[in-house]
């Protein structure tokens, strides 16, 4: 039994993060880990994490060399002690932009690079002429996205945030301006 057992809420916030971690493509231990970090008053060391969330020392070790590689905690030391500690960057919305970033790099990018070597392939034959038109549209679509979660990238967080909150009445603005230059049955955005 853990000398400092989670209270509750922190318990059930911890079980969750690690059932999604699972769904968004990181394992269990590595979600419970990073969301006690994340909800911790304080930075902690590698010992403590395991003990209260009643790990072995090997899997938190590994699981904080992975979130290290996602640059989701950071490392730091306290005067006397020779041990590593570890917390999560205070600001919400730096999380959110590291993680957009890594995944950026991890998987959309070489995505991209794919579709872009196979948009300067001669195609052969009418399969491959469909086939590269579809990769076009796929290219086309995630570059755009890139280049505006860049253009979003730059925009200080309070003026994201007030972005974000104007979701349904940008759509409204856009389809307003649709029927007064007359252009129907216009995805908004295409």
């Amino acid at each position: 039994m853990p000398s400092h057992p989670l209270p509750p809420l922190n318990r059930q916030f911890v079980a969750h993060f690690g059932e999604m971690g699972s769904k968004w493509g990181i394992n269990r231990t590595v979600g419970q880990i990073y969301a006690l970090i994340f909800i911790s008053q304080r930075a902690l060391n590698a010992d403590e994490i395991a003990e209260m969330l009643e790990f072995s020392r090997s899997n938190v070790s590994m699981g904080l060399k992975e979130l290290q590689a996602w640059r989701l905690v950071q490392l730091r030391h306290q005067p006397g002690d020779r041990r590593e500690y570890f917390e999560a960057p205070a600001d919400v919305w730096e999380i959110f932009r590291v993680l957009a970033e890594e995944r950026r790099r991890r998987e959309v990018e070489p995505t991209l690079s794919m579709l872009r070597m196979a948009l300067l392939e001669e195609p052969t034959s009418d399969e491959e002429r469909h086939a590269q038109q579809r990769m076009r549209e796929m290219h086309d679509l995630i570059d755009r996205l890139m280049k505006w979660f860049d253009d979003v990238q730059r925009l200080a967080p309070e003026t994201a945030m007030q972005l974000m909150g104007m979701g349904a009445t940008v759509t409204k603005v856009l389809t307003l301006k649709d029927r007064i230059t007359g252009a129907k049955g216009k995805k908004v955005g295409a």
